[in-house]
């Protein structure tokens, strides 16, 4: 049986239910799963204190939590898997976010305190808005992104995870590539092709 199958298997034996699925499912997809979080963490400073491995099991326990799933494929578990580390990512910004502006003040240790770097996050939540905006105009467009760009997903399993061809996929990317490049320019200054220099 091809990893691909025994995913498939073990999230239909998760969503029935049966005893031991999750921790069966969590063995075959760890690997896969640190590697995508590990592309997330690339993206954000180096000395930030979650880690890729704190990243993947609290996104496994999110998706493991999701009751109203019906999980069709193993593309379809790491497209949800890679939507809910952007959210973790996107909340922790925010929470960085409020601390620097005092709201909600708590005791935090002083590496939870260097986090963020200050630009990384603001940077991260003018790409959270941007792509918010563009799924108002066109969703597809901004799962597209958020498949490719956050889940490292290939333009074949992204087409797998939607539906449509991989030719409507490499249209998109571009189309929704060079939308956020000019929305992130001219809504929040940032030079989208500098900021992924870093």
């Amino acid at each position: 049986m091809s990893e691909s199958q025994e995913v498939t298997q073990l999230l239909s034996a998760l969503t029935h239910g049966e005893d031991g699925a999750a921790s069966k499912l969590m063995a075959v997809v760890y690997e896969e799963l640190r590697r995508l979080a590990g592309g997330y963490m690339r993206r954000e400073r180096v000395d930030h204190t979650l880690q890729p491995t704190a990243l993947v099991h609290e996104a496994y326990l999110k998706l493991i939590d999701q009751q109203s799933v019906n999980w069709q494929s193993r593309t379809h578990f790491f497209g949800i898997a890679a939507q809910l580390m952007r959210r973790i990512l996107i909340d922790h910004a925010r929470g960085h976010s409020r601390q620097k502006r005092g709201g909600e003040q708590k005791k935090v240790s002083l590496d939870e305190a260097f986090a963020f770097a200050e630009q990384q996050a603001d940077e991260l939540l003018a790409v959270d808005d941007s792509l918010n905006r563009l799924a108002e105009i066109d969703p597809r467009q901004a799962r597209v992104v958020e498949l490719r760009f956050f889940g490292g997903l290939s333009v074949e399993e992204a087409a797998e995870v939607l539906g449509v061809s991989p030719k409507t996929i490499k249209r998109d990317w571009s189309v929704a590539k060079a939308w956020l490049y000019a929305d992130l320019k001219e809504r929040h200054g940032i030079d989208a092709a500098a900021m992924g220099e870093r």
